[in-house]
């Protein structure tokens, strides 16, 4: 059954992209920091998995944008207002256990949304779904058995994944606004699976923080973008 978008394309196609991007950027921090080299690399590995998925979801916004921007130009010369991604995905890494909690909680947000993004009748979103499902199954699953370690682990490694979940938790209500509603339910079930398998339960309701869809982000996409896009925009256009 095909999925009926309630964004227009271009909209879905930027907020995807930009979610992407953000995360690899973050993601790809831990290089040389991780605990080990094996998280090293596999840190490394799917943060360059979010910048192909990037690359594909903002050239196909900028097809349909039609006005001759690139998966480049959308990334390197806009500025933060103009970023669509959500608030979870932009912010810092903190400790390890704070980025594997992201990890589950955005990966599995993924995996629902590209499955349904996977029937949807537009053929490039189905096709670029299709291909990053694999992907972000394996990003779910590699952060679910990180979080099941530190839960069941020791006293430090336990306290520090429920400051995580806890610091994660303020931004989830974004992942499920307007269409993505729907998937909140099966997120939900998901991750206390997960939690509860390790021991964790999740905090208590907050009050969600969003903004970022709308390109109202916090302060620390601005120095993220400062990093990012230097080079583009110290030299314009520059090759190698």
């Amino acid at each position: 059954m095909s999925q009926t978008l309630t964004l227009s394309p271009f909209e879905l196609a930027l907020r995807l992209g930009d979610d992407a991007l953000t995360l690899s950027h973050r993601l790809c921090e831990w290089c040389g920091h991780a605990p080990t080299l094996e998280v090293d690399l596999a840190l490394s590995n799917i943060g360059l998995d979010l910048l192909g998925q990037a690359q594909f979801f903002l050239n196909y916004a900028g097809e349909l944008e039609g006005a001759g921007r690139d998966a480049d130009a959308l990334a390197y010369h806009r500025d933060e207002y103009e970023f669509k991604n959500c608030l979870l995905a932009e912010q810092p890494n903190g400790d390890f256990a704070r980025t594997i909690v992201r990890q589950l909680f955005f990966s599995t947000w993924q995996t629902l949304r590209f499955q349904e993004l996977a029937q949807s009748s537009d053929k490039n979103f189905t096709a670029i779904a299709a291909k990053a499902l694999k992907e972000v199954t394996y990003h779910a699953n590699f952060a679910a058995e990180w979080v099941l370690r530190l839960g069941d682990g020791t006293k430090e490694s336990k306290r520090r994944v429920v400051d995580g979940i806890s610091w994660s938790w303020r931004y989830v209500d974004e992942l499920f606004i307007g269409e993505d509603a729907a998937l909140r339910p099966a997120w939900e079930a998901i991750v206390r699976a997960k939690l509860a398998q390790a021991g964790l339960e999740p905090p208590a309701p907050v009050r969600g923080i969003t903004g970022g869809r709308e390109g109202r982000h916090s302060e620390h996409l601005g120095h993220l973008l400062a990093e990012m896009q230097y080079l583009q925009r110290s030299h314009p256009n520059a090759q190698w």
